[in-house]
């Protein structure tokens, strides 16, 4: 056991503080310290009845101090690195001995600029500067380790590798930043931590790194230490010219998926990201998909929010595999010549108690009042983006997935939420803004910040809004007042449209104009017409329960729906399991149907989604104009009677054009007089009729030829077959 000696080197309170875990500066009395011309060392281990330093080949014992147990002291002479060789008994009576390097003999990581910015607020990186980061500093291999949390009186570094004791490692403040950090030597990958805060009050409670690059596997909810440096990716082929693919001219049919439902493996467990990489890539390349949306990953606790209540916002979830992993599957996705979009949760977190609630014992991320900072729908927090400490961490985890990740996107989900103070709201339950209106100003700000940082700094890539009123300009550039995002998720074409085919369709002609109506307003944002996982869940039924009739109807009438979609101005969303019509609701505790697919009228389902998808990409008709009007004719669009529908499709000139029929009854049209807009021969390109489709096989004969026959607003006509439930895309064959 160390000798005694007595206090002579520091103020009593603060070293009864210290053991206390009640001091701010341990830096100022732990770690070396100059006393003359010696250096000093004092030492706080409350597990160790004895230390010595190790330095240049000589062991150096520190006295404990008197009355401070734990608290050792002494002098280590030169100025070479020291080492803590720590001992105490055993119950056995034998000695247990460890060696720790002293994280107090190490200065500062974070730089001028670092903090400056951070102060500000608009540090464009923070997770370059706070979170968990290996490296090596002054010579020795460890991880730094930093925290925002201003109104903290104390935190701390813990672990099992200090037994969780929030005495051992009290982070060093970085002035009125409001960061602490601290170097740990020789923590390393796969380190679980978590920041000890002693709040503004006084209390004490365990919180998850707000920027940690790694979480543990739920229920335990501590982060892990991740080294996210030197991935070796090999897709600046997909990089270089996704600023073309993705753009509103191009062709973009989206396969949303929640990766825990779409495929499960041995014992049950959920695809992995490396499987993914894979059997999802193939999948959704074999299908004609352009884009792979997945529903959020960013670290969640609770399976049954499908991951829209993330914890972890700069953390790939676990539950699939670490984070290199997932960037095989981004980069495993862009050499199929697939993009990547991630659904985005800025709106809202959970009150978790390891989480960003009360962070430092105040509201910190979130608003205080709850007229403001709590979502009744949800029983979430709100982001405070009026604080720019806040409104930076969001823009900036934008950017972190966009730029260390490769992903092409981000769709932000209910951005109607945010920019509306009364969403969901009785009248006295919200706070108007400083011009007595409802508008979120700051929240608009933070989104407009977003879109300028991300679009700025990372060529080619797209953001979606979710968005369902309606709010001008969601998808129009910040500098003439837009939100600033590249599309907006139609939800009124969606609800309306559904709604229509739910009917029976003697009931249909009563509701015509539900299938018309969207197109008043279809290009005055970048639409995306998206038939999502909201759709089918919570009641709602699976796409092909919707539909009326018997089951071959169901069917047909499925298939025309995805006719007239795949015909409609706006790029395309396609929810995994809807692409081959299962009978289920998604569940997100289980795989989607692949069963299914044993049966013909699912496997033909799910060809004429691929054979949409195709002729979709290969058609420039189908997509160049979608968000311009020019792009869009209507040829019938009050045949109420006959529930039937046709459309003309333009793309730039050159470009064949396109027709598209719809017949919404289950009524079989021969002799059905048509407009088209020029006489000749126009190919059957799609017959949703098809027999390989699982429908009856009738239509034209693969083609029908217009003559000078002015009808419909249209130059020529001609006599087509238009079979029950059914739509068929006619392209013009100027050969």
């Amino acid at each position: 056991m160390s000798p005694l000696i007595e206090n002579d080197f520091a103020d009593p309170k603060v070293l009864t503080q210290i053991c206390e875990g009640r001091f701010d500066d341990p830096f100022a009395i732990l770690g070396p310290h100059k006393i003359g011309r010696v250096r000093h060392v004092t030492v706080y281990d409350p597990g160790a009845e004895a230390m010595v330093a190790l330095s240049g080949g000589k062991r150096y014992p520190l006295g404990r101090v008197e009355g401070f147990k734990g608290l050792f002291h002494g002098k280590v002479t030169g100025a070479k690195p020291y080492l803590l060789e720590g001992s105490a008994s055993k119950e056995d009576g034998g000695q247990e001995v460890w060696k720790v390097d002293d994280a107090y003999r190490f200065g500062p990581v974070l730089g001028e600029i670092d903090e400056y910015l951070l102060g500000e607020g608009t540090h464009h990186h923070i997770w370059k500067a706070l979170g968990a980061h290996v490296m090596e500093h002054e010579g020795t291999k460890g991880t730094h380790f930093a925290v925002w949390a201003p109104n903290a009186r104390r935190v701390s570094l813990v672990g099992d590798f200090n037994a969780w004791d929030g005495r051992r490692h009290v982070m060093r403040r970085r002035g009125a930043t409001g960061v602490w950090e601290i170097f740990m030597p020789q923590l390393g990958e796969g380190t679980a931590y978590k920041f000890e805060v002693m709040g503004a009050y006084g209390d004490v409670r365990l919180k998850a790194d707000p920027v940690g690059f790694g979480a543990q596997h739920p229920p335990e909810t501590a982060s892990m230490v991740r080294d996210i440096s030197g991935y070796g990716w090999s897709d600046k082929a997909w990089i270089d010219t996704r600023e073309k693919l993705q753009g509103r001219d191009q062709p973009i049919s989206i396969y949303e998926v929640q990766l825990g439902s779409w495929r499960h493996k041995e014992g049950g467990r959920p695809i992995s990201y490396k499987e993914a990489a894979v059997e999802l890539v193939d999948y959704a390349k074999e299908m004609g998909f352009t884009h792979i949306e997945l529903m959020p990953i960013s670290e969640y606790p609770f399976d049954g929010s499908w991951g829209y209540q993330p914890v972890g916002m700069f953390a790939p979830t676990i539950r699939f595999g670490p984070p290199h992993e997932f960037r095989d599957l981004v980069n495993a996705a862009h050499k199929a010549g697939l993009g990547v979009l991630l659904d985005w949760v800025p709106g809202h977190f959970p009150t978790d108690s390891h989480g960003l609630a009360h962070f430092d014992g105040t509201a910190l991320y979130e608003h205080a009042d709850p007229r403001e900072g709590f979502h009744q729908d949800w029983n979430t927090l709100i982001y405070n983006y009026g604080r720019t400490e806040v409104a930076n961490f969001l823009t900036s985890n934008a950017l972190y997935w966009l730029e260390e990740y490769h992903v092409d996107g981000l769709r932000v989900d209910a951005v109607a939420s945010m920019i509306y103070r009364d969403y969901s709201r009785a009248e006295g339950q919200w706070i108007p803004n400083s011009q007595g209106g409802r508008e979120n100003f700051e929240a608009i700000a933070m989104l407009q910040d977003m879109n300028t940082l991300t679009y700025g700094e990372v060529p080619g890539i797209m953001t979606v809004a979710e968005e369902s009123t309606a709010y001008a300009g969601v998808s129009a550039p910040v500098d003439t007042g837009g939100l600033g995002f590249g599309f907006k998720w139609n939800m009124g074409w969606m609800n309306d449209t559904l709604d229509y085919m739910s009917r029976e369709p003697i009931h249909r002609k009563y509701h015509h104009h539900q299938m018309t109506f969207g197109l008043h307003y279809a290009f005055s944002e970048n639409f995306i017409l998206p038939i999502s996982h909201d759709e089918v869940v919570h009641g709602k039924q699976s796409m092909l329960s919707k539909m009326p009739g018997n089951e071959w109807e169901k069917f047909a009438n499925l298939r025309a729906y995805y006719g007239f979609m795949w015909g409609h101005p706006g790029k395309k969303l396609l929810f995994m399991g809807q692409e081959f019509a299962q009978w289920q609701e998604w569940n997100h505790e289980k795989e989607i149907d692949w069963s299914c697919l044993v049966y013909n009228m699912h496997e033909g389902v799910q060809r004429l989604v691929r054979d949409l998808n195709t002729l979709y990409r290969e058609t420039p008709a189908l997509y160049a104009k979608d968000c311009e009007g020019g792009g869009f004719q209507w040829i019938e669009a009050n045949d109420a009677e006959a529930s039937v529908y046709a459309w003309v499709r333009r793309g730039q000139p050159g470009d064949p054009e396109v027709v598209v029929v719809c017949n919404f009854t289950p009524v079989e049209r021969m002799q059905y007089k048509l407009g088209f807009p020029s006489e000749g021969k126009w190919i059957e390109a799609l017959n949703s009729d098809a027999e390989c489709y699982g429908g009856g096989g009738r239509g034209n004969m693969g083609a029908a030829f217009a003559k000078a026959d002015a009808w419909q607003g249209q130059p020529a006509a001609a006599t087509i077959t238009l079979p029950p439930l059914s739509t068929m895309i006619f392209v013009k064959d100027d050969a």
